[in-house]
């Protein structure tokens, strides 16, 4: 794990779907409550900073589309998940990466865990785990494999038995691959990467929403080092679909 010395470590929690799958819903997705600690009711974005807040993580930030004013006032200072929380907005619909820029002042000399606030996933310290591959092969980016059988919603990830990463699909149609992508760790100059290929992307005027797994691809691309975490036992769940939030209950609620 990082030492006294290293960069702060930084979550960032992109919020800034409409859930439109889902609606009519009465408050946000992130904050539907699946299952119960202690007797009480526990929200699906709990899970996932209880798992940032264990492995090192010092503060978080979710990145808000306007209006959805519930998870702060649900969250507030971070206090009960004991860790800090700030919040940003994001007033572009252009994709992911666009939203996760919005923290860029605030990141771009930290390591970057990112997760998404909607999924479930084992194992427990699955942050951990990718937090410290990133320190000791001093890569510029490791993703957190899953198996699963639903490529063609995912970012299928190709990548060799040293666990350098070669190639991300996004949602193929048909392919062999057998692992997504589903959370990640990255430096500062994955971050300034980031930021800089958003740039460049904005003055080609492209309008159609760019996945982060492009963005990750084009590091690749440019001799950026990418590296995977496998977790062959591990399962992952996006409650963002009528039939996945079902699921998600009867699994937490048994």
């Amino acid at each position: 794990m990082t030492s006294l010395d290293s960069p702060e470590i930084i979550a960032l929690l992109p919020a800034g779907g409409q859930a439109t799958r889902l609606a009519p819903l009465p408050l946000s997705k992130e904050l539907y409550p699946i299952g119960f600690s202690e007797g009480r009711p526990k929200v699906v974005a709990h899970y996932l900073l209880e798992k940032m807040q264990r492995s090192g993580v010092h503060k978080a930030f979710f990145i808000l589309k306007p209006g959805k004013w519930d998870i702060p006032a649900y969250f507030g200072d971070g206090a009960v998940v004991n860790l800090p929380i700030g919040y940003l907005t994001v007033h572009v619909s252009h994709g992911v990466p666009y939203t996760i820029d919005q923290a860029y002042p605030f990141v771009q000399n930290a390591i970057v865990v990112l997760g998404f606030p909607d999924i479930l996933f084992q194992p427990e310290d699955a942050y951990a785990k990718i937090l410290d591959r990133l320190v000791t092969t001093q890569a510029d980016v490791v993703l957190g494999l899953f198996p699963t059988e639903q490529f063609n919603k995912a970012g299928m990830v190709e990548f060799d038995c040293s666990g350098q990463v070669l190639k991300i699909i996004e949602k193929p149609q048909q392919t062999d691959l057998k692992y997504m992508w589903a959370i990640a760790a990255w430096s500062s100059r994955f971050t300034e990467f980031l930021h800089e290929y958003l740039r460049e992307t904005e003055r080609q005027s492209s309008s159609r929403e760019l996945p982060i797994g492009d963005v990750i691809q084009a590091a690749i691309d440019r001799g950026f080092v990418v590296q995977s975490e496998v977790f062959p036992e591990g399962s992952y769940l996006d409650i963002g679909t009528p039939e996945d939030l079902k699921r998600a209950i009867q699994m937490l609620t048994r």
